[in-house]
């Protein structure tokens, strides 16, 4: 009878199980290492945005949406800015609705324009 080394079993055994942690940890962090293939491009453009909330205490539903590089597509910098602003009152409030102060269908004059960027004010109107 011929005899079998187990010592180089167990040793190939020990690969499947790295392979998987590692294929795992990978998997994991896809979100992480390319959140830019979650982006929308508006107009054709990428943009910046950030929103802030005003007052966390006083007034927890009214909020700015800053947009960048508003020089490269005014119509898409303000479908960006609605576009973020409906993301936050969503998860914040759980509804889309937005009373706007100064938004996306604001007259052009009345924008605020400055350093290449445009500020948006609005109000999440709860369900």
């Amino acid at each position: 009878m011929q005899q079998v080394d187990f010592s180089s079993v167990r040793k190939r055994a020990r690969h499947p199980l790295g392979f998987a942690i590692i294929a795992l940890m990978l998997v994991s962090a896809c979100g992480v290492i390319t959140p830019s293939s979650q982006r929308v491009a508006f107009d054709g453009h990428f943009f910046k945005t950030k929103v802030k909330q005003v007052d966390k205490k006083a007034s927890p539903t009214d909020f700015t949406v800053l947009v960048n590089d508003v020089s490269t597509s005014l119509d898409g910098a303000r479908a960006a800015a609605q576009h973020e602003a409906i993301k936050f009152c969503i998860a914040n409030f759980g509804s889309s609705r937005i009373d706007w102060a100064v938004g996306p269908f604001t007259e052009t004059e009345k924008l605020r324009i400055s350093d290449d960027k445009i500020t948006f004010i609005g109000r999440c109107r709860r369900p």
